[in-house]
């Protein structure tokens, strides 16, 4: 199976800097069929939510932002 990103690689190829398939095989190393094959394929790349989850650093988040502002008015 075919990363999706790669997909997105293979069409800019072809159609924005008009690259033969030849030439993308060759780049890629994948076999002029498959970029054909994908090309002619209507597979959009599915956009996937990233859930919200807490940061490790929530807990300390004041006491580094209390940090920046005192080292902020120190001179190197």
């Amino acid at each position: 199976m075919i990363h999706m990103g790669l997909l997105n690689i293979i069409r800019r190829m072809h159609l924005r800097q008009e690259l033969s398939i030849r030439e993308i095989s060759r780049r890629t190393g994948l076999s002029r069929s498959t970029v054909t094959r994908h090309l002619a394929s209507d597979t959009i790349e599915p956009r996937f939510a990233t859930p919200d989850r807490p940061s490790k650093l929530d807990p300390f988040a004041g006491k580094l932002a209390d940090w920046l502002k005192s080292e902020a008015g120190k001179s190197r």
